[in-house]
């Protein structure tokens, strides 16, 4: 989809969806897509691991889980703002599986206001976990890569294409160690990135698929690399 495209569908998507709460159809007295309410009753991700973003007990708020301790991830640092479950993962279906455009717009505002003025204005580029080709057009749509332009054109900010090199088996099912087997060398990156970039994509799972983007990404030049999602699946539901 063009840019000048896609600032017609996003415009028109602002226009239809104004006045009611997206969750509860309350009436709302500003431009919000929520109320007050729903908002705060979403699966917020928090306290997270700061490492990986693996949702942490009370206890644990501040901290990086044991795993991030013991293997630190190939990124430096993870923010996934919400977790997997209830309207997030409706959401998140209704924009993967269905390719509808309400949803991932919806999601992208979530994205957003889960980030800090000053995370979002730390890239200075973004790139997006790409689709094997094959896949994309299985699903009609490429739904990262749909996300990060927005986000991109959101923060003024380069989005870097990455490809996916090898059509790899469907991480389901797998394990943490066997998920970065199937994806090492999985994806490459153009050379030279600039120093610091931040990984995008919709739903973060163990981590392994953003964690072999970030090692294509620092053979390409990046010193820095932050993995941002909208949702990380809880470990107690995978």
């Amino acid at each position: 989809m063009s840019t000048a495209r896609m600032s017609r569908v996003d415009g028109w998507l602002r226009r239809a969806l104004p006045g009611r709460c997206v969750f509860c159809l309350a009436p709302l007295p500003d431009e919000a897509p929520w109320c007050v309410a729903c908002f705060a009753g979403l699966p917020w991700n928090r306290p997270a691991c700061d490492g990986c973003g693996e949702p942490q007990p009370p206890a644990q708020a501040g901290l990086r889980c044991g795993r991030c301790l013991r293997r630190p991830p190939a990124f430096d640092r993870a923010k996934v703002p919400l977790r997997y479950a209830d309207e997030v993962a409706g959401l998140v279906q209704r924009f993967k599986f269905d390719a509808s455009p309400r949803a991932g717009s919806l999601l992208l505002e979530l994205l957003v206001a889960g980030l800090t003025p000053d995370e979002r204005a730390w890239p200075e580029a973004l790139v997006a976990v790409p689709l094997h080709p094959r896949r994309a057009r299985e699903r009609g749509f490429d739904q990262a890569r749909w996300l990060a332009r927005r986000l991109a054109r959101r923060l003024d900010r380069p989005l870097v294409r990455a490809v996916r090199l090898r059509d790899t088996p469907s991480q389901r099912g797998l394990d943490r160690g066997e998920r970065r087997a199937n994806l090492r060398a999985a994806f490459g990156v153009p050379a030279g990135l600039p120093g610091r970039v931040a990984l995008v994509d919709d739903v973060m799972t163990t981590g392994a698929t953003l964690e072999a983007l970030a090692v294509a990404c620092r053979r390409a030049g990046a010193r820095e690399v932050v993995a941002w999602s909208v949702a990380r699946t809880p470990l107690h539901d995978r």
